[in-house]
C-alpha cells in the first residue's frame, strides 16, 4: 500500500519519525559512531545504503516530547536530578544551546562558572543542551540530559559514570546508540537536501 505523506504532521514529529526520504549519499562519515567496532559501523552503512536506518529508528522511537522551552527544560532535568540525584549540588541552568553542534560535535556540556558575588566568589552550575534534541524522540532527550547530570558528578566516562547513568536511565547504552544512529540519520537527510539543492 502506498503511503501518503502529510507535511503538517511531519513538522510535528521527530526526524526520525517523518515519512522516509531516500538517502541521495551512501558515503557520509560516521562520525557519531567513530568508537564502536568495524562490523557495526558496517551494518549501519547497509541500513543507509537500503535506506532503512530511518525505518529502524521509526519503530523503536516515535515518541515525540513537549520539552519545548529551556523553562521546561531546566524542570525537565531538575525532575530527573531530584529523582536520583539528590544529594548533589543545586543546578542553577539548564538550556538549549544552537551552538553546540558546531564545537567539536559535542551534545551537551556541564559547566561550573564562577561568578564574583558581594565580594564572594559563587560557582553556578550550568547544562547546555543542544538543539537538535529539541525535536529528537523523547528517549534521546533523557539520554543526553542523564549524561550532563552525570557529569555533575563523575567528571571522566569511567566506570563510576556510566554506572550513574545507567541508575538514571537502566537502558542508556542502547538509547546512547541509537541516539548516534538518529544524528546518522539527520546527517543522511542533510546530505540528501544538499544533493538536491545542486540538481
Amino acid at each position: 500500500m502506498p503511503r501518503r505523506v502529510d507535511e503538517r504532521a511531519n513538522a510535528r514529529r521527530p526526524a526520525a519519525t517523518q515519512a522516509p526520504m531516500p538517502y541521495r549519499s551512501r558515503m557520509i562519515p560516521l562520525k557519531y559512531l567513530g568508537g564502536y567496532d568495524a562490523r557495526l559501523q558496517a551494518q549501519v552503512r547497509e541500513l543507509i545504503a537500503q535506506d532503512r536506518l530511518g525505518d529502524l529508528l521509526r519503530k523503536r522511537y516515535g515518541e515525540a516530547h513537549d520539552v519545548r522551552s529551556d523553562k521546561a527544560l531546566f524542570r525537565y532535568a531538575l525532575d530527573l536530578k531530584d529523582r536520583h540525584m539528590r544529594k548533589s549540588g543545586p543546578l542553577d541552568k539548564v538550556v538549549y544551546d544552537n551552538k553546540l553542534h558546531v564545537v567539536r560535535d559535542a551534545l551537551g556540556l556541564h559547566t561550573a562558572i564562577s561568578r564574583v558575588q558581594g565580594g564572594r566568589l559563587k560557582a553556578s552550575r550550568e547544562i547546555r543542551i543542544a538543539t537538535v534534541f529539541r525535536d529528537a524522540p523523547a528517549e534521546f532527550l533523557k539520554m543526553i540530559v542523564v549524561h550532563e547530570l552525570a557529569h555533575l558528578k563523575e567528571r571522566d566516562h569511567d566506570k563510576a559514570f556510566y554506572q550513574l547513568c545507567m541508575h538514571m536511565a537502566p537502558d542508556y547504552h542502547q538509547l546512547e546508540f541509537d541516539a548516534r544512529l538518529y544524528l546518522t540519520h539527520l546527517d543522511c537527510l542533510r546530505a540528501a537536501d544538499s544533493a538536491d539543492a545542486r540538481d
